[in-house]
């Protein structure tokens, strides 16, 4: 495969560099029709999770394209979907840089990127010009300086434009990089904003004639208790499905490397078990009344299984793609498939 030759290229380059070079290789590529070569397409095989019907059970994690500037030469790479985002009412630049930090040695990255997007109108307008027409998710969150107590109108300001067009919509309360977000976690808090997001999803489904799927995003630094309660919530109020997890806060393992100590969410292998175990505690707590989609830590096929085996419906990657490259999205739709038999 190509992306192991090019990897000790790319991260000789500044993290943030090397994404702007990947992307520009990736979209050369894609308009020569060669983005195929960075790794092999499995079959379709569809599942139907949330009311969706998806081709493949491997998605990509938002994040990496955050514009939506990307969706199509992405979608070379084989995806069954596709979540761009986090997206925000305005467009910030996020935090200052160096904001993003590799660790090697552990597979790991800590960002602590901020929601740096341009703001809806250039999301929705990337959106509009894609040839992309399968899943596609869309993360939602908040402005920086909007008051935590004001977060659910940002919330609902992007669930009312990217309504149209996505397949499903991923509500963000658990960047650890903007303030007091993942407070929107607690019990109080949570009610309130789910209440008002299905308020929003019923008036937007009979103004547009179809039915946009909800996902909730959480942290993976949850306790016992704070997991039952959010499952409880998920499930009275008709969530369609919950994204476990995020970035991590914990630096166990990783205190001792280069750029350990830095603040910001740490991503990669050092989040996988964390992840899994949340996974496998919702999946306890929920009892097949809402679907998970699994992330962290996926860096080969039998990972992504184990996410499976802990209770996922699906899965997605993000951190992988910078270690592995794109061939772990077939390799890890076929570890998942020999799991099931």
């Amino acid at each position: 495969m190509l992306y192991p030759l090019l990897r000790p290229l790319l991260f000789a380059f500044e993290p943030e560099t090397a994404h702007k070079l990947t992307f520009t290789s990736l979209e050369a590529l894609h308009a020569l029709g060669f983005a195929t070569v960075l790794g092999s397409r499995e079959e379709d095989r569809p599942l139907d999770v949330m009311g969706l019907t998806f081709p493949n059970p491997v998605g990509l994690g938002a994040g990496l394209d955050k514009n939506g500037e990307h969706i199509d030469a992405l979608a070379d790479l084989g995806f069954g979907f596709i979540e761009i985002g986090t997206v925000t009412p305005r467009p910030q630049p996020g935090n200052p840089q160096p904001r993003l930090f590799r660790l090697p040695a552990a597979e790991g990255i800590i960002n602590r990127m901020g929601f740096n997007n341009g703001g809806l109108d250039t999301l929705v307008k990337n959106v509009e010009a894609s040839q992309y027409r399968g899943i596609l998710g869309i993360n939602i969150g908040k402005n920086f300086d909007t008051p935590i107590e004001q977060a659910a109108n940002d919330y609902l300001t992007c669930l009312t434009r990217v309504y149209p067009y996505a397949s499903y919509v991923t509500v963000n309360i658990s960047s650890p990089n903007t303030k007091n977000l993942r407070q929107l976690q607690g019990a109080d808090e949570l009610e309130k904003l789910l209440s008002a997001l299905k308020d929003e999803q019923a008036r937007l489904t009979v103004r547009h004639g179809r039915y946009v799927p909800l996902a909730l995003k959480i942290a993976p630094d949850l306790e016992g208790e704070q997991i039952q309660e959010i499952a409880r919530l998920l499930v009275e109020y008709r969530f369609d499905g919950v994204i476990a997890t995020n970035t991590t806060l914990s630096r166990v393992g990783v205190e001792h490397l280069a750029h350990g100590k830095e603040t910001g969410g740490l991503s990669g292998t050092p989040v996988r078990a964390k992840s899994t175990a949340v996974i496998r505690a919702l999946a306890t707590a929920l009892n097949g009344r809402v679907p998970i989609i699994g992330v962290g830590g996926i860096l080969e096929g039998s990972h992504a299984a184990e996410k499976m085996e802990a209770g996922a419906s699906l899965v997605q990657i993000y951190s992988g793609l910078i270690y592995r490259g794109p061939a772990l999205v077939a390799e890890s739709i076929r570890a998942i498939r020999a799991r099931k038999g």
